[in-house]
Formats: C-alpha cells, structure tokens, sequence
C-alpha cells in the first residue's frame, strides 16, 4: 500500500498550520508528525481531507482543487481540536498568492513559537501559545517579547504573566479570542 507523503507537512492541505498545534511539539508516541508527514496516516487514519485528496489527484493543497470552496470551507465549523480552524480559508488564500511567501512566514511563526516554548513557560503555556502564535501576527508578538525583556526585569513568571497580558490585550484589540472553540 502507497503511503501518503507531502512536501510541506508543517502546513495542512485543509489550511492548519500544523507546526503551530500542540502536539507538533511533543515528545513520544503521542507527537503528530505534521499533514502527510512520517506516519501521519497511523495517527490519523481517517483524514476526510487526505481521502478527498486522493480521489482527486493527490492535490498538495485544497486549493488546487476543482471543487475548492466545497462545502468544508463554505460552511462554518465551529469547534476546534488541537488547533484553531478560523483562519483556515484566510490561510489558503495567502499560501495560494504565494505559497513560499507563506511558507517562510509560517516557518517565522514556528521560530517565534519555539522561542515561546523554551524561555517561557512554566508547564502551562504551550496550548496557549500555540494559539495565539498561530492567530496573532508574528511581528506584534516578537515586539511584546522585546518590551517585556526590556521592561520586566524579575523573575521569568512575571515576564510570563506580562507576555500573556501583551497577548491578551493585542487579540482583545483585533476582536480574536486566544482558546479552541468546543
């Protein structure tokens, strides 16, 4: 049997951003490899997207597709996973225009979020982060980083605390909500 690969995992043929989810980011058994990548299909053996995909020449991106806005990205989904399903058609929208432009500012997001992960958090940020990496500009986040080393001088959980706040008050200002939608 053919297994299933894709140039890009980092970012999904349904518009996700895989390297910004949670469990792109973990250790063990449990960590998703990213759409298409390396076992991909034991992790989620009932991809609808990968389904349709191959029935449709195995398109790297919904986009490509014929019938691309079907009925998936016209009609709202309101609940999340892992991570967020917002900005999906937004995604496609800019991975179609330019698909390496996008796929570099994805990888910043990555870098960003990685940064995130390994100076602040204390056990409890990473879903958080993940989201908000992942809804909130690259730039706006990489400047509130900058202000609170600049700012808040003390312990690390106060420079968490002040990143969350920055964060908070950036999504509150652009009408976002940092949590998954249940």
């Amino acid at each position: 049997m053919k297994i299933y690969a894709r140039k890009h995992c980092e970012f999904s043929l349904c518009g996700l951003n895989c390297s910004l989810c949670p469990r792109y980011h973990i250790e063990g058994s449990s960590r998703c490899p990213g759409c298409g990548g390396a076992d991909f299909n034991l992790k989620h053996p009932s991809c609808s997207v990968i389904n349709c995909s191959k029935k449709n020449s195995n398109i790297e991106y919904c986009f490509e597709c014929k019938q691309y806005p079907c009925l998936r990205y016209t009609k709202q989904n309101e609940k999340d996973s892992f991570i967020t399903y917002r900005d999906v058609t937004k995604n496609l929208k800019k991975a179609k225009e330019d698909l390496d432009e996008y796929l570099r500012d994805l990888k910043e997001k990555e870098r960003l979020l990685g940064f995130l992960l390994e100076k602040y958090d204390n056990g409890r940020m990473k879903n958080y982060y993940c989201i908000a990496v992942n809804l909130l500009e690259a730039e706006d986040i990489n400047d509130l980083v900058d202000l609170v080393e600049i700012e808040v001088k003390d312990k690390n959980e106060n420079k968490i605390r002040a990143i969350k706040e920055g964060i908070e008050t950036m999504a509150e200002a652009r009408s976002i909500e940092i949590r998954l939608r249940k």
